[in-house]
């Protein structure tokens, strides 16, 4: 297939390229480049699926030095003119937009850069897919948007009317939006709700990136909600596996109703959590990463912040039904990949 990577320089855009890539289908990749974190980071992702810094030019296709069937465009997806074109010459037959503004934190001091890339990019993304004949998008939603729900695992079968951060809400937006071109344009669309996910080349501003560096740095590590905290941690690997499974399914239209769940839908539309279903202990996973370097962390006990939550569990039986997905690596061998990645990546001596 040929497949466009939207979000290609980023954390889990990076893993499922070498991925598609590898297995032999013609990928396009796309990431803006932003600066919301380290972009010697990105380059770095990229430089591993063989596209130079130096040869990036914006809205210019660079093949890649690695994978013949891999190029790679620096473009916005609010450049309405860029993105068009794109489409309209890229005969995509898959589109998995994993591009987004990303972190809870970050929406409450710059909520604008939150609609530009994740509302008005996805609603150029769906134009495009529309216009063009894009078979199936896959695209990123998160576990941000349960928000206050309180029922444990959250399942795709839960409201989710009451998100407590701008990201959560753009995202719940992006399901609403591809539902709409589901029903009118029979645009198959399925979204997937992110869970905690960690590896090697992971984003910097996440717990086990922040973790590591500052108890190597011999810092203490600030551990909200005193510690009473749990997340469905999901290594990459496991992950993309189930991103892949995703892509090749395309969401199909379902019969006409047959009850008056108004979550149901006879739209070519489906939504996913992706995550472990089994979540892990905040202190359970510091202790993971402290058994990794072999170096006790300092801890500086803080209450829980505004827009986070106490708990993250998802319910991925859908998923399972559906794809077979079933992760399988364990949190202490997950973390012990990133810390070998770590170490080597910026030369730590332990």
């Amino acid at each position: 297939m040929k497949i466009l990577v939207t979000g290609a320089a980023g954390f889990i855009g990076y893993h499922l390229v070498e991925k598609l890539a590898g297995r032999g289908d013609s990928v396009v990749g796309l990431d803006c480049v932003n600066d919301y974190y380290d972009t010697g980071l990105k380059y770095a992702r990229l430089k591993e699926t063989g596209i130079a810094k130096e040869a990036i030019e914006y809205g210019r296709e660079v093949k890649s030095t690695v994978y013949e069937n891999y190029s790679f465009i620096k473009l916005n997806l609010e450049d309405r003119d860029g993105i068009t074109s794109l489409f309209a010459g890229g005969r995509f037959d898959v589109v998995c937009n994993l591009a987004a503004q990303a972190g809870v934190r970050y929406s409450l001091v710059n909520p604008y850069a939150y609609v530009d890339s994740n509302i008005c990019g996805f609603v150029n993304v769906l134009e495009a897919c529309r216009h063009n004949g894009v078979g199936h998008l896959v695209y990123a939603s998160s576990s941000s948007v349960y928000g206050l729900n309180e029922r444990m695992p959250f399942s795709t079968d839960d409201n989710v009317d009451h998100p407590i951060s701008l990201y959560a809400a753009s995202k719940k937006s992006n399901e609403l939006m591809a539902h709409t071109y589901s029903y009118l344009f029979r645009l198959p669309t399925t979204g997937l709700r992110f869970f905690t996910v960690y590896g090697p080349y992971g984003r910097p501003d996440m717990a086990l990136f922040l973790f590591t560096r500052a108890i190597i740095e011999n810092k203490p590590i600030d551990v909200y909600n005193h510690g009473d905290m749990k997340r469905d941690f999901t290594y990459i690997d496991d992950i993309v596996e189930g991103v892949v499974r995703v892509i090749d399914r395309p969401a199909a239209c379902r019969p006409e109703q047959t009850d008056t769940d108004p979550r149901r839908s006879t739209a070519p539309y489906r939504i996913y959590n992706i995550g472990n279903g089994s979540p892990v202990k905040l202190m359970d996973f510091i202790e993971a990463i402290e058994e990794a370097l072999g170096k006790k962390a300092v801890k500086n006990m803080l209450p829980i912040q505004p827009g986070d939550v106490a708990a993250t569990w998802a319910d991925t039986e859908g998923l399972f039904k559906d794809t077979g997905y079933k992760p399988c690596t364990d949190v202490k061998e997950g973390v012990k990949k990133f810390i070998e990645w770590y170490v080597k990546f910026y030369g730590v001596i332990l």
